[in-house]
């Protein structure tokens, strides 16, 4: 079992920062690949961010430029910065691992959610 600790929501004004975090822990695993989605008031949950097991980082157009995906293998935790904020980015965000334990099939874990208000 994968356990994931969302950090770092707030309320913010345009043109402003936060830096999320998420953390992992539990029985040993290993990280296919760790990233974000997030979700607004009245709208589907949309991908925003993923790393994947080489480092490598994609991002939806919309925050390509403004967030940046990062993570801390040793601490089995995944950060997004985001960075000139815009009152659209305002939603839940929702951290997320895909990873296999043991002999286990691949799984993605989800974390509680953090809220991210923009506003003026």
């Amino acid at each position: 079992q994968v356990q994931l600790v969302e950090s770092g929501g707030g309320l913010v004004q345009p043109g402003e920062s936060l830096r999320l975090s998420c953390a992992a822990s539990g029985s040993s695993f290993s990280i296919n690949a760790m990233g974000w989605y997030r979700q607004a008031p009245g709208k589907q949950r949309e991908w925003v961010a993923t790393i994947d097991s080489g480092g490598s980082s994609y991002y939806v157009d919309s925050v390509k430029g403004r967030f940046t995906i990062s993570r801390d293998n040793a601490a089995n935790t995944v950060y997004l910065q985001l960075n000139s904020l815009k009152p659209e980015d305002t939603a839940v965000y929702y951290c997320f691992i895909n990873v296999r334990v043991g002999i286990r099939p691949a799984a993605d874990y989800w974390g509680q959610g953090t809220q991210v208000t923009v506003s003026s």
